[in-house]
């Protein structure tokens, strides 16, 4: 399995759960933009199990660390197992109005932070799993009020120039036409860590 065709599959399952009108609480609009990190997660690696990515059955599951793992039917932890790390940039609330601190799911770079950052140093240490990644999860108005490409590009720039995290290439698809009148587009953005053996 790539980076590239996990990222259009979780994509396309968001899209797919979107549709359903789902709602994490009954106070939220809904669909799955005011999902919480868990919640969607869970849901993603229930829906994962079982799909055929790069022609093969594969089964996610969460965990603490890493928040799922991906491996094929066939394999135990082999070369096709995965340890991802997910996290949500929503720079609006359900209500319209700009959320507090939003970035920081992605910004702080500090080692044991529950920022991105933080959690690629934390499953870099992980010697049961071949390959790493990281998934943001990102809402966005159809037409974007807030760019979120300085984010993305300055996630990139801390952590390869300040952090030292191995961060492959950015790979990202977006799935227009959620249900919920703000969080309007979901854009899955994903980057392997690269591999640092010798």
């Amino acid at each position: 399995m790539r980076i590239e065709e996990i990222v259009k599959t979780i994509a396309d399952i968001l899209k797919g759960f979107d549709l359903e009108e789902p709602r994490d609480q009954e106070r939220y609009n809904p669909g799955v933009g005011p999902f919480r990190e868990v919640q969607l997660v869970k849901e993603v690696a229930k829906r994962l199990t079982r799909q055929e990515v790069s022609s093969q059955e594969v089964v996610a599951c969460t965990h603490r660390t890493p928040d799922m793992s991906i491996r094929t039917v066939e394999g135990s932890l082999d070369a096709d197992s995965w340890a991802l790390e997910f996290k949500i940039v929503r720079p609006f609330g359900d209500n319209g109005n700009i959320a507090e601190n939003w970035s920081q799911n992605l910004l702080h770079p500090y080692e044991g932070n529950v920022s991105l950052m933080g959690d690629a140093k934390k499953i870099l240490g992980l010697s049961e799993f071949q390959k790493k990644g990281l998934i943001a999860i990102c809402y966005e108005h159809d037409h974007p009020k807030i760019d979120l490409e300085p984010l993305l590009s300055s996630f990139e720039l801390l952590s390869r120039c300040v952090m030292c995290i191995p961060l492959g290439q950015r790979v990202e698809e977006k799935r227009p036409g959620l249900v919920h009148p703000i969080h309007q587009v979901v854009r899955c953005v994903g980057w392997q860590l690269e591999d640092q053996s010798p």
